[in-house]
């Protein structure tokens, strides 16, 4: 699915519920909660990164 950059686990790693946002300025972000802390983690993707997280199963907040 979607991973990102955890500060408090200091690693990559999935999300847990994640939600495809569009920014203001027209970028996207998958927005979740880590899998091992449970911290809110975000990260920045393409548009084509972006509807592939969406096929897989992410939310749509777009």
């Amino acid at each position: 699915m979607v991973e990102g950059y955890c500060v408090k686990c200091k690693s990559k790693c999935e999300m847990k519920n994640p939600e495809i946002v569009q920014n203001v300025r027209g970028g996207f972000m998958g927005r979740g909660t880590c899998k091992t802390c449970g911290t809110k983690m975000s990260a920045m993707m393409s548009k084509d990164n972006a509807e592939k997280a969406v096929k897989q199963g992410a939310k749509k907040g777009y």
